[in-house]
């Protein structure tokens, strides 16, 4: 409900115990706040509700969403976006936007430092325990400085306000700062619900700043603009969907560690045109993960040899290998000797008040003041996923007191932050909760630049030390108003400039792969869903169990499928699983409509086994129902370029695999009653047949139906046809030159349907044909999707 005059007055009082962005310390509402409340306060019964689910609609649609540990699994979470926005008055974003701009100056002197000369730790200002212990010092880079190339491009800096109203640093990340990408989802979200709001104030607008920095990647590629990618861990990491969201919205190619290989010192990436040089990368990927062989030896998810390519100048990361040495706690204490060690300045923003244990006489102090002090570690937790907490939160278990300076080196004890407050739409209308603001900084050849806004984090309750998204926490906008009007800007371009259409890049083999598959695994759910419907209605429609349903059971069973009462729905739930895990991976080359489908399935599946419910019949025709839909929006909307060729490929091989099997599983012997009926409604024919041909049922016509009829859409013909015209437009394939082995296979196969008769098709005749595809999808895989150049190398040469 818009918050009238008593709720506001109710919503001081609960401010009153600690500072509010909203409501001055005599009770008003702050000059800055006061538009934004008049216009709420004038929106009618409803309208403010209304607006919430316009948002709320918007992030659903655009599926956006989080992921959550929990101690044995992940699961995926809607984003909690709250509202209002966080209003920063205009002239206190200035000022606290030239601290920032120092404080970047700063950490990128430190870094460069570390990496250089080590002259803080040669002359004493920084103990040298602090690097030599540092998990985060990288000695395979140690020395990355002297190459003159900027170490830190892309910041974040974690800030809360304490009770006198000053903005305190809790923290820096330099890592592989999270979050920006979400800030850009609240903006685009809080926008469709209040338009208006945002106009009438003047709200800075974030895209510059987005353009700005894809403008600085790729001036870091060279003067041709090679290809940029956007290293990440993959779709397991907690801010997966930020990662897939930036490289989509800047245009970059999301790379996983095992689509790159190095060659000598350059970088290149596995792509089904073989191998690309890659220049630019932004790092999302935690350093310790990103070369196994000269960093973490057990990671699984990096590239063997990146160290190499980034220390000979072939490679440039944002940021660069060993930037979270930065993040480490206890630089804290020190923060002011450093600064004035390296820029000749005092900080203009506050630290939170740290002290290293290190030294016998801080840590007697902290022990002292064990009450008032939260003791955490001196160092940068490792080998963990860049989480959205800060390092400061990220210290709130307990810790024992070190018994003396030599084990207190990996300690320091901080004053505990009391967070300001502001307004959030809660089931009581307006609350105060406890809120810190994540600011992102970008550097280009002028300078630093300071996000005009940020990611705003609240707590879920009013009295949470630690505001973390991952323990029920939720994010709002960042509202930075200006007196003049904001031009709108785009990463399109302005309007009147020339274009030229241009077809996307090489589409790298680990995406293509996931393409493939996907489309495989759709087609595998729904021929499972198709044969456990045909199943369950003859059980349903009082068949007695034959040789028919018999041989059904033995086909779903291939399919991972029980038939035994209340087991079908979890063989169906772990195939539309593996579509839909599938489908997470590259959900940036599809539309969000397609990956919500499928995942709409499992939630069908899933309710469907939580009620018990047994009937099988109107549950799978309802997820052919979402399948059919998924068909359509990937054929639809999906760019029809490489990625969507792969896709068609998998969904041919599978549907033509499947087709060739069942039939020949049916027609086996001597054909069990009701076994042609079963083949016209597994491959949805007999409303087909009906219209085609005006005789009962045989198996000729039958098998010529769904074998051999090249017009029909469930034929395997007409499978066998669409491969053949997909593979024909992907990389490599080129009319006139010599075909290669995958397409004479194909070629043969599909002379072989073409020349068939009805009566020669038997049993063995489609085994043949499923060994015929086994080995074309094997073909394909090892010329497109193998990252072996070796296995390539032998499948070019290798025998017929």
């Amino acid at each position: 409900m818009p918050p009238d005059t008593v709720q506001l007055r109710r919503y001081a009082s609960l401010a009153a115990k600690s500072r509010d962005e909203m409501i001055a310390p005599g009770g008003a509402v702050r000059p800055h706040w006061t538009p934004l409340m008049r216009r709420l306060a004038a929106m009618p019964g409803g309208e403010v509700e209304r607006r919430f689910a316009s948002a709320r609609q918007y992030l659903s649609e655009a599926g956006v969403f989080h992921q959550v540990y929990g101690e044995e699994s992940e699961q995926s979470h809607d984003w909690p976006l709250g509202h209002p926005a966080l209003i920063i008055d205009r002239a206190e974003w200035t000022a606290l936007s030239a601290g920032l701009v120092q404080r970047a100056r700063f950490l990128e002197a430190l870094l460069t430092d570390l990496y250089g000369e080590r002259r803080v730790v040669a002359e004493g200002v920084l103990p040298g325990v602090l690097v030599g212990r540092n998990p985060e010092f990288l000695r395979p880079v140690a020395d990355q400085a002297r190459l003159g190339i900027p170490l830190l491009s892309f910041i974040a800096v974690d800030l809360g306000r304490g009770p006198d109203g000053r903005w305190w640093v809790l923290g820096d990340r330099t890592q592989a700062p999270s979050g920006a990408g979400f800030a850009l989802e609240n903006r685009v979200a809080t926008s469709k619900a209040f338009p208006d709001l945002s106009r009438a104030l003047n709200v800075e607008r974030l895209a510059g700043f987005f353009r700005n920095f894809r403008e600085m990647l790729f001036a870091l590629g060279g003067p041709e603009r090679s290809r940029i990618g956007l290293l990440t861990s993959g779709p397991h990491n907690e801010t997966y969907y930020e990662h897939a969201y930036l490289a989509r919205y800047l245009g970059l190619l999301l790379l996983e560690g095992g689509d790159l290989i190095v060659h000598g010192d350059r970088a290149e990436v596995r792509t089904v045109d073989g191998f690309q040089p890659i220049r630019v990368l932004w790092r999302r990927l935690d350093a310790d993960f990103c070369d196994p062989l000269e960093l973490f030896g057990a990671s699984r998810i990096g590239t063997p040899g990146l160290c190499r390519a980034v220390r000979s100048g072939a490679l440039s990361l944002v940021n660069a290998l060993g930037s979270g040495i930065l993040e480490t706690p206890a630089l804290l204490a020190f923060q002011k000797a450093l600064a004035k060690a390296l820029i000749g300045e005092e900080l203009k923003l506050p630290t939170i008040a740290t002290w290293w244990c290190g030294d016998e006489a801080v840590r007697r102090y902290v022990a002292e003041n064990a009450g008032r002090l939260q003791l955490g570690p001196a160092f940068p937790a490792t080998m963990a996923a860049a989480g959205d907490e800060t390092s400061a939160q990220r210290r709130s278990e307990p810790q024992a007191m070190p018994a003396t300076a030599r084990e207190g080196v990996a300690f320091v004890g901080q004053e505990i932050a009391a967070l300001s407050t502001t307004p959030v739409f809660g089931a009581s209308g307006l609350e105060p909760r406890p809120v810190t603001l994540r600011a992102f900084l970008m550097r280009d050849e002028e300078g630093w630049h300071v996000m005009p806004g940020g990611f705003a984090r609240v707590a879920d309750s009013r009295d949470a030390r630690v505001i973390s998204m991952q323990r029920g926490g939720g994010s709002i906008d960042v509202w930075i108003p200006s007196d003049q009007p904001i031009k709108p800007i785009s990463l399109i371009g302005p309007r009147g400039d020339r274009f030229a259409r241009r077809l996307p890049g090489a589409l790298p083999a680990r995406a293509a792969d996931n393409l493939f598959w996907l489309g495989r695994y759709a087609e595998r759910c729904e021929g499972a869903t198709r044969l456990t419907r045909l199943h369950a209605a003859r059980t349903t429609e009082g068949w007695a169990a034959g040789e028919l349903e018999a041989r059904l059971a033995v086909i779903l069973k291939d399919y991972g499928v029980d038939i035994d009462p209340g087991r079908p729905k979890r063989g169906l739930l772990a195939l539309a699983r593996q579509a839909a895990d599938t489908a997470s991976r590259i959900r940036e080359r599809f539309s969000p409509d397609a990956w919500r489908t499928l995942n709409e399935i499992v939630s069908l599946v899933l309710d469907a086994i939580a009620e018990d419910d047994q009937a099988t019949v109107e549950l799978t025709s309802a997820i052919l129902t979402q399948l059919s839909g998924f068909a359509g929006l990937a054929h639809e909307n999906m760019y029809q370029f490489t990625g969507w060729r792969f896709m068609q490929c998998g969904r041919a091989l599978e549907r033509g695999q499947a087709t060739a099997a069942v039939i020949s599983s049916l027609i086996a012997g001597e054909a069990p009653v009701g076994a042609l009926e079963a083949v016209l409604t597994f491959t949805d024919s007999s409303v087909t047949y009906r219209r085609r041909y005006s005789v009962d049922l045989s198996e000729e016509t039958v098998v010529d139906l769904a074998v051999l009829d090249p017009l029909n859409p469930r034929s395997l013909a007409f499978q066998v046809n669409r491969l053949a015209e997909v593979t024909s437009a992907l990389p490599g394939v080129h009319l006139g030159e010599t075909p290669d082995l995958l397409i004479r296979r194909l070629a043969r196969l599909r002379v072989r349907l073409q020349t068939a008769d009805a009566v020669e098709v038997d049993s063995a005749f489609l085994d043949r044909v499923v060994g015929d595809l086994s080995l074309i999808s094997d073909l394909l895989t090892q010329r497109y999707l193998l990252s072996s150049p070796r296995a390539r190398a032998e499948w070019l040469g290798g025998p017929e």
